[in-house]
């Protein structure tokens, strides 16, 4: 009986001090100083934004943070990191493979709220948008009853017109957040050492460009961050899923008011962290026991970051890192999995 007793008062600690940790890597001056969080996804293009042709993306990331080194879900498929991106949550909890998101399978991880949720209850009166390509974020990510105006328009061209659109009809919503595909079918139709694929990257960037622009031109980025992201790279002859660097590594992209200039962010850092980007420039607490995301340190001014909270997710902890030496050891073993 002691030793029960003693147990649970270690583990009242350890929570205790765990709690406490996560509380660090806030400053009162970034914290909440945004009005609005413009989310930009470019589905497939994993750090492929560092090529030189990318022009619009390095004009408006030449005085933001941009790491390119940023750790995917273990699983690179759309519907496990979009997932994560959109919810602070690990795939190994959330489950959410492609299937899940199409909304084909039953969807179990929805008891996982996306920002999109949490802002909403914490600023109910606040706008928020989602228009997208790719359907299934829109079905199977983002909630249906708390008054996200959803759009699904396809091809990319259509996409940004009515993101356009929609921003020129004067709406300036808390949350933002657009996917655009083709980059992804140019990297399963050719791979991404194509020509084809450096095509899309190219339309991408005008379609990034087109966007931020509109953005500035409605006064929306004087309160406005604005992140570029992927869900996943491509291998060079095509496709994702499996565990190589190429498809493991992506980028975040950012920029804003009080984001440091030339940030590289800290090594730590991994997709779903854009959640908690997200949430912290708006001022509003993730509610979500579950919520493994963090503010990467050299990003905000004045702020060293957030520790992991990994004591909210030892399963991605152990499984994770696992999965990640596979990976750093050129994954001899995938034949196997």
């Amino acid at each position: 009986m002691k030793r029960f007793i003693a147990a649970i008062l270690s583990l009242t600690v350890l929570l205790t001090v765990c709690t406490a940790v996560s509380a660090e890597g806030r400053n009162e001056k970034t914290y909440g100083a945004y009005k609005h969080v413009f989310i930009i996804g470019i589905d497939g293009a994993g750090t492929f934004f560092k090529n030189d042709y990318m022009t619009n993306f390095h004009r408006i990331f030449d005085k933001g943070a941009v790491k390119y080194e940023v750790r995917t879900e273990t699983k690179t498929d759309s519907g496990p990191n979009w997932t994560s991106i959109l919810t602070g949550v690990s795939y190994f909890k959330h489950g959410a493979e492609n299937g899940v998101v199409e909304g084909s399978q039953e969807r179990l991880f929805k008891r996982y709220p996306s920002i999109f949720s949490v802002v909403h209850n914490a600023l109910p009166d606040a706008q928020l948008a989602s228009i997208n390509n790719w359907g299934a974020v829109n079905v199977g990510i983002v909630e249906d009853d708390i008054g996200v105006v959803k759009k699904t328009v396809g091809p990319d061209s259509a996409t940004v017109d009515a993101i356009v659109d929609y921003f020129n009809e004067g709406h300036a919503p808390a949350v933002f957040f657009t996917q655009l595909d083709e980059v992804d079918a140019a990297g399963h139709g050719f791979g991404s050492s194509s020509p084809e694929y450096e095509k899309a990257m190219k339309e991408a960037d005008e379609r990034i460009g087109i966007i931020y622009d509109c953005l500035e031109e409605n006064g929306l980025l004087d309160d406005g961050l604005f992140i570029v992201t992927a869900d996943h790279g491509h291998k060079a002859t095509g496709g994702h899923g499996r565990f190589s660097k190429i498809e493991s590594y992506s980028t975040i992209a950012v920029s804003g008011k009080t984001v440091i200039s030339g940030g590289n962010m800290d090594k730590d850092v991994k997709l779903r962290d854009v959640a908690a980007i997200s949430l912290y420039a708006l001022g509003v607490e993730p509610t979500e026991w579950s919520f493994s995301a963090r503010v990467p340190g050299n990003l905000f001014k004045d702020v060293n970051g957030q520790p992991r909270p990994y004591y909210r997710d030892i399963i991605d902890l152990i499984c994770g890192e696992i999965m990640w030496i596979y990976t750093n050891l050129g994954h001899p073993l995938d034949e196997y999995f």
